[in-house]
């Protein structure tokens, strides 16, 4: 199922106590499984004024019901089209110096 990450513009976010987290999850978790299987939440991370969010759905338009059911805004909605790490450049490199086909013995 694809990625997606949303931009949720939320003024003091960064600031929200413990309690207003978890009632911020809860909602997302309640929308979640009113929802169904076709939707995960991920992770969310706070800034100052923002909230990121990664969901993996089934589409675009179940992140936009999700939002709607929760009450949290979805001002940005983008499909993630690759996630790169410090080993990204590690994978590449090994890749290019060894066959693994060849190291098994498969031809």
């Amino acid at each position: 199922m694809p990625k997606y990450l949303i931009e949720r513009h939320m003024l003091g976010a960064g600031a929200l106590s413990d309690s207003d987290l978890a009632a911020l999850s809860e909602k997302s978790c309640r929308a979640v499984a009113e929802i169904g299987s076709a939707i995960q939440w991920v992770e969310s991370f706070l800034t100052a004024d923002r909230i990121y969010s990664v969901y993996i759905a089934q589409n675009e338009r179940l992140i936009t019901e999700h939002a709607s059911r929760s009450g949290l805004p979805a001002d940005s909605v983008r499909e993630v089209k690759a996630v790169i790490d410090p080993s990204t450049s590690w994978r590449a490199h090994w890749e290019d110096e060894h066959d693994a086909s060849k190291e098994a013995g498969i031809y």
